[in-house]
């Protein structure tokens, strides 16, 4: 709020009957702008809306020396997909073979091809000898028997010691987009870990 104040005026009087002159000044309340601060700050506190954290479901291998505790996976339903350096993508399907000739290289644009075929091969062979223990399981927790088509198949994620942070979220997005129901990391063997740098190696030549 301005407010006017008097100030001491000039005594030096120019003529008989002239009253002496008053100097006002101004001074601007703050106090009202203080306030109006405070109630700026408080409504934006509560109409702004906070960012909630997301996170990523992530699906790891048991940690114990028990047998019967091991996550297990029929080697029919496995596939194993391992991330290289510069984007490379390898996998191989069941168990990786001595001589490594089930050993195959893709890309980010063709594994989701793989990844739909191996789905697609596991359900067809689950409709030739479908498990009736996993279907009367199904029953009772009211979930459809046709969860169990694809139950069997699996999905293994390696990343190298050369693989982006990037690609693994990638890959990770594939499971999600894909629909895959079980897939883990873990970590890549010295088998796999060679395979990938002598076809990097082959690849330079």
């Amino acid at each position: 709020m301005a407010q006017m104040e008097g100030g001491g005026g000039d005594e030096h009087k120019k003529g008989p009957g002239v009253k002496k002159a008053k100097k006002l000044s101004t001074r601007v309340d703050m106090t009202p702008m203080v306030d109006l601060g405070f109630l700026l700050i408080t409504f934006f506190i509560f109409t702004t809306t906070m960012s909630s954290p997301k996170a990523m479901n992530l699906n790891m291998p048991k940690d114990t020396k028990k047998e019967e505790e091991l996550n297990k996976a029929k080697e029919s339903g496995a596939l194993t997909i391992m991330l290289g350096k510069n984007n490379a993508v390898y996998f191989y399907e069941g168990q990786l073979l001595p001589d490594g000739s089930n050993f195959k290289t893709a890309t980010f644009s063709t594994i989701r091809d793989e990844i739909i075929d191996k789905r697609k091969s596991v359900i067809a062979a689950y409709a030739s000898h479908p498990d009736a223990a996993c279907e009367d399981k199904a029953r009772k927790e009211q979930k459809p028997s046709s969860d169990c088509a694809d139950e069997d198949f699996v999905v293994v994620i390696k990343p190298d010691q050369d693989a982006t942070y990037k690609n693994t979220v990638d890959i990770l997005d594939e499971m999600t987009i894909n629909n895959v129901k079980r897939y883990a990391m873990v970590d890549i063997t010295p088998q796999e870990y060679q395979l990938i740098q002598a076809t990097e190696a082959s690849a330079k030549k």
